[in-house]
C-alpha cells in the first residue's frame, strides 16, 4: 500500500471488507496515487471514525472511499464529520445481497453528501477510479495515469467479436 503522504483515505467497517476494498487500493497504486486503508466502525470505533475523518483534510487527504456493510453508516457518518468528498463502497451482503447496503448510502439526508458506487468488487474499482478523477483536477500525473489507463482500457476492446 503506498501509504507516503496519501491523497486517499479508504476505509472500511470490518477486516471482512477488505477483500473487497482491495481493489480500490490496487487501483490508485497503479496509478500512483497514494493511499492509505484503514478498518474503523461507525458503531463499534466511533471515536476512532471521528479522529480520522476530522483530522483528514489537515493530514492532506483530498477524498474518502468508506466501504461498508449491513446499515452500511461508515460513509455517512465520515461524511457528517468531514467536507471532504465521500465515496461509498456498499458490500455485498447475506441479507438483501447488498441492496440494504447500497440503500443506506444513496438516502443521506440534503445537506450530508456520500457519492455512492455499486457493489463489491466493481464498486470499489470504480470508486478508485472516481476518486482519481477528483485528484486529476488538481495534479497533472494523476490526470496523465487516468488518461492513460482509460486509453489502455478502450485499447483493450475489440471492435469485431470472434469465435475464441
Amino acid at each position: 500500500m503506498n501509504a507516503s503522504n496519501p491523497v486517499v483515505g479508504i476505509i472500511m467497517g470490518s477486516q471482512s471488507d477488505w477483500k473487497v476494498m482491495k481493489f480500490a487500493a490496487e487501483h490508485l497504486e497503479a496509478l500512483g496515487i497514494a493511499c492509505e486503508s484503514k478498518i474503523m466502525s461507525a458503531h463499534r470505533t466511533p471515536e476512532r471514525l471521528e479522529a480520522y475523518a476530522r483530522g483528514a483534510r489537515a493530514r492532506g487527504l483530498k477524498v474518502i472511499i468508506a466501504g461498508a456493510g449491513m446499515a452500511a453508516a461508515l460513509p455517512g457518518s465520515a461524511a457528517a464529520l468531514t467536507a471532504l468528498p465521500v465515496l461509498g463502497v456498499p458490500m455485498e451482503g447475506k441479507m438483501m445481497g447488498g441492496l440494504d447496503a447500497m440503500l443506506a448510502m444513496t438516502q443521506m439526508p440534503g445537506g450530508v453528501p456520500v457519492g455512492t458506487l455499486g457493489l463489491g468488487k466493481a464498486g470499489a474499482v470504480n470508486a478508485a477510479l472516481l476518486a482519481a478523477a477528483i485528484i486529476a483536477l488538481f495534479d497533472d500525473d494523476a490526470a496523465k495515469a487516468l488518461d492513460s489507463f482509460r486509453a489502455e482500457q478502450t485499447a483493450a476492446v475489440p471492435e469485431v467479436p470472434t469465435d475464441d
